[in-house]
């Protein structure tokens, strides 16, 4: 992969100015920060973003997941529930590009951080605004987690065991996909600014940024009369795609719905004959018969172990992978090969390894430089260089609790 050596990502030269906390807008401001947005995240005195303290396990006391979450990020602390802190939010905001927020509507305004207020003194803002039903309607003054937007945006309902009640994704999905459009729209609002010289708020609700992943969800009921349901490892009607067992205490993802594919699966099988069969030799008859087809499969790869079969797919052209874990994921050559998985510094726990940087892009591409901050590491940096502030002035303001 060739690359431009002097260029530090497309989006080297915009500032962005993070406000808010936890997942879904600081997911945002990650994405811009690894494609070289210089992303100054302020956070509250004293605790920071509570997601300093999140996750499962907390060697050192340490969150592994801030690391990641802030990296490429500047840390400096402002109280914004001061009218000092707000005008030095209402100095940084002049002087930059976007700003990040995922508080509940309402709240930048009653400090004086609206998006009418900041645009009056910076007409090419772009404000991303990240909240849990967005910015209008009814519901927009209601908190919402990630998790209400999941089963309001109608995910939570389809997941899982259709005999159990419904599932959580593992991952914090809802809020991942607010930010995604919110990183989406403030690229889109930056390309409209740069013709026009005008910002513009960039609203992106979670229970619409999961809405918008439910595929035909919503004309299969008005138009069909059919409410999806859970059905755990499988698509219905889409067959065979399914997680089968192995001899050797494996799991394998096999998907084979296409007819061409299929008759591929059926000689790998050595059982030719499932593929002239009127109960699988069609797309439709596959997916009428889908509980039939997946047992004759399962009974076949229980028979083997997971490594053979791997090879015998490969060999006859069928998509197939391992079910992976983290293990499997650092242990894989092609994770390797493309540096999916990158190794960081960190100042606690030495070589960090987290998720690279994607979309990969040939000439530009984004990279991963620092993992996630102190708390308050860079506020001197940013309030002398940025703002303009004089060292007696960051003094009081210290000494005063309001950074």
């Amino acid at each position: 992969m060739s690359s431009d050596t002097h260029h530090e990502g497309p989006l080297h030269g915009v500032r962005v100015v993070e406000f808010g906390s936890l997942l879904a807008g600081p997911f945002c401001s990650q994405l811009l920060a690894d494609f070289g947005a210089d992303v100054i995240k302020c956070e509250p005195p004293r605790q920071g973003d509570p997601m300093r303290e999140w996750g499962q396990e907390k060697p050192h006391g340490k969150s592994l997941w801030w690391p990641i979450v802030a990296r490429n990020k500047k840390s400096i602390t402002v109280d914004l529930r001061t009218p000092e802190g707000q005008s030095v939010a209402r100095r940084l905001i002049a002087q930059s590009d976007v700003v990040v927020e995922n508080f509940r509507p309402g709240t930048m305004e009653r400090w004086g951080l609206g998006y009418e207020e900041m645009s009056a003194d910076n007409p090419g803002l772009v404000m991303v605004r990240v909240s849990g039903f967005g910015q209008t309607g009814p519901y927009s003054s209601r908190p919402g987690y990630g998790s209400v937007g999941e089963a309001m945006g109608g995910l939570r309902y389809v997941v899982g065991d259709p005999q159990t009640p419904p599932s959580r994704v593992g991952v914090s999905l809802g809020d991942s996909l607010a930010g995604t459009f919110a990183a989406l729209g403030a690229v889109l609002a930056l390309r409209v600014r740069d013709q026009s010289g005008r910002g513009q708020v960039v609203d992106s609700a979670i229970y619409e940024a999961v809405l918008a992943m439910m595929e035909s969800l919503l004309p299969e009921y008005t138009l069909g009369g059919h409410v999806r349901e859970r059905t755990g490892a499988i698509l219905p009607n889409i067959a065979p795609s399914n997680v089968y067992p192995t001899r050797d205490d494996g799991l394998l993802l096999i998907a084979a719905n296409q007819d061409t594919v299929f008759r591929r699966l059926a000689s790998a099988m050595d059982m030719t004959e499932l593929s002239t069969d009127p109960r699988f030799a069609t797309h439709a008859a596959r997916g009428h018969h889908q509980g039939e087809l997946d047992e004759i499969i399962a009974r076949w790869s229980g028979q083997h172990d997971t490594e053979h079969l791997m090879a015998v797919m490969i060999k006859h052209d069928v998509p197939v992978g391992r079910v992976y874990r983290a293990p499997e994921m650092l242990d894989d050559e092609h994770f390797a090969a493309r540096e999916a998985i990158v190794r960081v510094e960190h100042p606690e726990f030495g070589e960090f390894p987290m998720q690279n940087v994607v979309p990969r892009l040939s000439r530009t591409p984004g990279r991963v430089k620092w993992t996630g901050p102190r708390l308050g590491e860079h506020t001197d940096e940013v309030l002398t260089g940025i703002v303009g502030l004089a060292k007696a002035e960051i003094n009081e303001l210290r000494a005063s609790g309001v950074i």
